[in-house]
């Protein structure tokens, strides 16, 4: 008898940055009636992806009481000062106890990705996928991580680099988004301007 074959996806919300260039941690910050971390774990729930799992670290207290978070499952990332990396390796170790055949992640600062972009990334999923959304045929995010790549992404992912030098090392299947989202970052007060979906 075979075994079970799991399909489920689940999404990774990397929150725990302090927002030092933005002047406040990037979570907290309140776009079109919603902060940007309930944002980011809308489109990843609207995207089909469960569990959820939203990483904290800078100011998370503050995060907790103002979100609404419904759903999510909340990882504390206490290393968080040390960079990107951190909050994805703990994000992965929390997953890891789940039967998750792949997960989506998104950063808390591209307001302007939405679940299409999400749904057409599961569309690839499964235990040996890498996958990522493309912005004129440039690789951006979201990601989607196989689960047989999470052992990999997390040894690799130091400091700020997050998933980037081992997807860099692997063939990447890119998902055109560019009709339905958009993959930039907010870095400043004034890039919200610029986000239309």
């Amino acid at each position: 008898m075979g075994g079970i074959v799991r399909t489920e996806v689940a999404g990774i919300v990397l929150a725990a940055g302090a927002g030092r260039r933005f002047g406040m941690p990037k979570a907290l910050v309140e776009h079109r009636g919603s902060l940007l971390v309930d944002r980011a774990l809308a489109v990843l729930a609207d995207g089909g992806c469960a569990p959820v799992a939203v990483v904290l670290g800078a100011s998370a207290d503050e995060v907790l009481d103002r979100a609404q978070l419904p759903g999510a499952v909340i990882v504390h990332n206490r290393l968080w000062p040390s960079g990107m990396g951190s909050s994805l390796r703990a994000g992965l170790d929390r997953l890891a106890e789940t039967s998750c055949a792949a997960a989506v992640v998104l950063p808390v600062d591209m307001p302007g990705v939405t679940s299409a972009a999400v749904r057409r990334l599961r569309a690839h999923a499964g235990p040996d996928s890498l996958a990522a959304a493309s912005y004129a045929g440039m690789r951006g995010h979201p990601v989607l991580l196989g689960a047989r790549h999470w052992p990999g992404v997390r040894a690799a992912a130091t400091g700020d680099a997050g998933a980037r030098g081992y997807l860099r090392e692997r063939e990447v299947t890119l998902v055109g988004c560019d009709d339905v989202s958009e993959g930039f970052d907010v870095d400043q007060p004034g890039d919200l301007d610029e986000v239309t979906p």
